[in-house]
This record gives structure tokens, C-alpha cells and sequence, in this order.
């Protein structure tokens, strides 16, 4: 078929007009049926164990909007200083404190950035 890569096991990538790629996943449930080897079976139960963890842990934390904020604030720091800006989470924090006005700063890269997570 003309525009489309080629089958797989999960479905196919078909060319659209307007120059993407869409996805268009096979029918459920997959042929052939997946394997629960009994190596996959531990893997499943550690990592449901592990999220049993996590939430327990979460009840635990007093606000998890804020917790998630922050977090969301310290990974666009990061990603940011990849790709070469000198800002500091101490640097955004006080730009949303309005404590730093400068808006030339790489800083309104990580403000920009928080903004289109949110």
C-alpha cells in the first residue's frame, strides 16, 4: 500500500496528507496472543509492588499539586541546561517570585517552558 510503512506486529505508520505520520495501531487483542513467561509474570508483580510503594508513599506527602509543580519546575530547569541555558531553579523561582526582572535572561526559556507543561 502506497504511503505506508510496513506492518508490524503492533500496526502500521500511514503517510497523511498533511505531512505527518499517523499511527494506526492493529486490532485488539494482538495475534499472535502475548507470552507471560514466567520471567514477564515477576517483572509485573515487582513493578505492581513498586506502585503499591509509590502510593503509599503519596498519602504521605502533604500537597501533591505542589510536590508535582515543583517537580515539573526542576525537570524544565534541567532540560533547559542540556540545551545550554545558565539558569538555576533558584533563578525561576525568584522570576515567579518577581524578584528577577531581567527578560533577556535565559531564565524566560525555563518560564516558557513550565508554561507549556502546565
Amino acid at each position: 500500500m502506497p504511503g505506508t510503512s510496513p506492518l508490524t506486529r503492533a500496526g502500521i505508520f500511514v503517510d497523511q496528507r498533511e505531512g505527518y505520520r499517523a499511527f494506526i495501531p492493529k486490532p485488539l487483542p494482538p495475534h499472535p496472543p502475548l507470552r507471560l513467561d514466567p520471567e514477564l509474570s515477576r517483572l509485573l508483580e515487582r513493578a505492581g509492588n513498586q506502585l503499591g510503594r509509590l502510593d503509599e508513599v503519596a498519602t504521605l506527602i502533604p500537597d501533591p499539586d505542589f510536590f508535582v509543580s515543583m517537580y515539573v519546575r526542576r525537570e524544565a530547569v534541567l532540560s533547559s541546561q542540556i540545551e545550554g541555558t545558565q539558569s538555576t531553579l533558584e533563578d525561576l523561582l525568584s522570576r515567579e517570585l518577581n524578584e528577577l526582572k531581567d527578560e533577556h535572561s535565559d531564565v524566560l526559556d525555563i518560564v516558557n517552558y513550565v508554561e507549556a507543561m502546565n
